[in-house]
């Protein structure tokens, strides 16, 4: 049977979505006919993200379980309910060939109501330590695709396929030089250049950081891009215009981050998945500052992983705001240092782990 339609289901974090758009794009240009629906959580990133790539969304009334105590919890039983049987209602509408989760929680009950109705699933594991929704749905997927090596100790053997993560079409595929990159941006060819984000929500210990290097950066001639997230933009929008940092370039969110990635000759991020596949893909430079509060502290082993090969530098959460000025300089001063995590970083790229997903979806339709 030629696939004609799938259902992609995930969210909640940059993390989940762009891997998941990149699958799309994969699927669509290996089987051009191909009908793609993507179910989301109503009020996450995804409603935005997902349309805005070209494709349609369903929204599920649905929330993570909070670790605190919090009154929400009370109502969670009712939304998974309401949200499984939304979930049913459009499988049967839109009779999916196979059903793909992503992570995040909105993802648990498309998925699961999927496999109850026969439907084939594929999940896709993005970390070392699997989320709680992918090590739930585990049992009925009759494929996993992870980007370790090791993943036997949460899956089945046989379900296993080690395929990278996959990356946004336009980082993957980027040919943009160095100076294309610092044009968009209008800045000075002649400066070195660092490039801040915390992913797409922004993180408050690499924005104090970036706000305490930003003496640092000015006294040295070196310029940022700095995606900032939507809660500390205003401050640090009106301390770059109350300074007059004139090379001090601040967004809430980035589109088209394969052009930041171009300019940079560091990068300072967490350690996400995804994140972590990018940097290794482009080949750069980068200070990691694992998330300390991520599952099993998973952003720490991603950056273990680098750092153990001399593929990037490790910069504690709580040691962030005060010593990446300092950690900055020293690496932008010295290009032999900088040269060598390039070199070491994209040794360990996975390339085309979106094809290589798509071709597995494709086969379980067959």
């Amino acid at each position: 049977m030629q696939l004609k339609r799938v259902i992609i289901s995930g969210g909640g974090t940059g993390g989940h979505i762009f891997p998941a758009i990149a699958i799309a794009n994969a699927l669509k240009e290996m089987s051009p006919g191909i009908e793609i629906l993507f179910v989301g959580a109503k009020g996450k990133m995804e409603m935005e993200k997902v349309p805005a790539a070209g494709y349609q969304i369903i929204g599920l009334n649905i929330t993570g379980l909070q670790r605190k105590f919090s009154v929400s919890n009370l109502w969670l039983p009712i939304k998974l309910l309401r949200a499984l049987i939304k979930a049913g209602k459009i499988i049967n509408q839109f009779k999916p060939q196979v059903a793909v989760g992503v992570g995040g929680y909105a993802s648990a009950a498309l998925v699961y109501m999927a496999a109850k109705k026969g439907i084939p699933i594929l999940i896709q594991e993005q970390n070392s330590y699997p989320g709680k929704t992918n090590r739930f749905l585990a049992k009925y997927a009759s494929r996993i695709c992870v980007a370790y090596p090791g993943m036997e100790q949460f899956f089945e053997k046989n379900k296993i396929v080690l395929t990278g993560n996959p990356v946004r079409q336009d980082i993957e595929k980027s040919n943009l030089t160095k100076e294309q990159g610092i044009q968009f941006f209008n800045l000075d060819p002649k400066k070195k250049t660092v490039f801040a984000f915390g992913g797409s929500q922004g993180a408050k210990a690499i924005n104090e950081g970036m706000e305490h290097a930003l003496e640092i950066l000015n006294k040295n001639q070196i310029q940022a891009i700095w995606q900032t997230g939507k809660h500390y933009y205003q401050r640090a929008k009106s301390i770059v215009e109350e300074k007059g940092y004139e090379h001090i370039r601040v967004y809430e969110f980035i589109e088209r981050m394969n052009y930041a990635y171009a300019a940079a000759d560091l990068v300072i991020s967490r350690s996400g998945a995804i994140a972590v596949a990018e940097l290794s893909i482009l080949g750069k430079a980068s200070i990691l500052v694992p998330l300390p509060t991520a599952a099993e502290d998973h952003q720490t082993k991603n950056a273990m992983a680098l750092v153990n090969r001399n593929a990037a530098v490790l910069l504690k959460n709580e040691d962030c705001p005060n010593e990446l000025g300092t950690i900055i300089l020293k690496y932008l001063e010295n290009d032999q240092l900088r040269n060598q995590l390039e070199q070491q970083i994209k040794s360990m790229a996975n390339h085309d782990a979106a094809k290589i997903i798509a071709s597995e979806i494709l086969n379980l339709a067959k």
